[in-house]
């Protein structure tokens, strides 16, 4: 399912406009970017938690020469499913 789909599923299941829900969907997406890019939780009680974590820096080797290669430390975002989800999924 792609936005375009569930912004129409949401739509009908609701009974509310395509464009409302398309605004709300978009002001959901932009708010839970900016909350985790600034290292905030967005827990949704039943559907999982977004979170920004670290990975540090760290030495890999590259597979075809096994050279060394130094990474740098980065920020990314991550999605632990709730309970509610992960029963639902599993059913």
């Amino acid at each position: 399912m792609n936005k375009k789909q569930l912004v129409e599923a949401a739509a009908q299941a609701s009974e509310i406009k395509k464009r409302d829900v398309e605004t709300v969907l978009e002001n959901l997406i932009n708010i839970i970017q900016d909350e985790v890019a600034k290292g905030e939780k967005v827990q949704i009680t039943g559907f999982g938690v977004y979170e920004r974590r670290e990975r540090g820096a760290r030495t890999v080797r590259n597979p075809k020469t096994g050279e060394p290669i130094k990474v740098a430390a980065s920020k990314y975002p991550s999605f632990t499913a709730g309970s509610v989800f992960k029963e639902k999924v599993n059913k």
